[in-house]
């Protein structure tokens, strides 16, 4: 049998080589700049660094179970500023992502708009927004509510714009042929292609805002991060090492929850 080979291949130009090592050795230069500027005394880090080791690692790994009570109760005040953060964001999102659709508002001004004011959003991270909430709403967990949900506005409403720009307009303008008016080709000809997707992303987000939660409490906001840096002030490495297995317990299984939950809506 004759055998098959594949053609050679194509020798690379100078031009492109000598590209891919200034490319390389751009990078190089930055990552020596960036270790240059920050200016760390390696040796005094790695002697601290090993010192400790023996200190802290072994008690994350004794957990304080006495602390079991109030951990608890903190990963649940976690996971609920994350679902009134996720869901006061899904509501939000939906006018805004209608707005930044090019097919919605059929205006490039007004589309443009729209991501001008996403883009603006997601601009400040959660923990900025955290800090800004304390300050205006007082050190609780609405100021973690208020931060999850502006925070997330910004990726939900980019989101549902690229969902509510790919729907088939074949069928809105079927039914705009037929008569129907404004508020009929909304609810039977939009809605019914964008809710799974919609709802898919709402629960992607609520995954990701129980992870940003867990960091709120350090500025004062509320959930499990209060406990995580009065527990890192006073050094209370074993009580620390429970409050991380509660966090990764209920992370896991709000993310195997909620992927069988996406995988049966899309």
């Amino acid at each position: 049998m004759e055998s098959i080979s594949l053609p050679p291949k194509q020798p690379k130009s100078a031009f492109k080589k000598i590209k891919g090592i200034l490319i390389f050795l751009a990078v190089i230069a930055i990552y020596i700049w960036t270790f240059i500027g920050i200016d760390i005394d390696w040796a005094r880090a790695v002697e601290r660094a090993i010192s400790n080791f023996g200190v802290i690692i072994p008690r994350l790994f004794s957990p304080d179970w006495s602390a079991t009570g109030e951990v608890t109760l903190k990963i649940i005040e976690t996971v609920f500023i994350a679902f009134a953060g996720s869901f006061m964001a899904s509501i939000l999102a939906i006018p805004l992502g209608f707005l930044a659709a090019k097919n919605m508002s059929r205006s490039k001004f007004l589309s443009n708009i729209g991501k001008w004011i996403l883009s603006a959003i997601r601009a400040f991270p959660d923990i900025i927004l955290a800090i800004l909430f304390v300050v205006a709403v007082g050190p609780n967990a609405f100021a973690g509510v208020l931060a999850i949900a502006i925070g997330s506005t910004g990726m939900l409403g980019k989101l549902y714009s690229e969902v509510v720009e790919s729907i088939d307009m074949r069928v809105v303008e079927a039914m705009e042929a037929n008569g129907a008016n404004k508020i009929q080709m909304l609810f039977y000809g939009v809605i019914p292609q964008i809710i799974p997707e919609f709802l898919s992303y709402a629960i992607y987000r609520f995954e990701i805002d129980v992870r940003a939660s867990s960091i709120l409490g350090i500025v004062g906001a509320g959930g499990i991060g209060t406990m995580i840096i009065f527990a890192a002030n006073n050094r209370n490495w074993s009580e620390m090492g429970l409050i991380l297995l509660a966090i990764i317990i209920v992370v896991t299984i709000i993310d195997f929850i909620s992927a069988r939950i996406r995988r049966k809506i899309v």
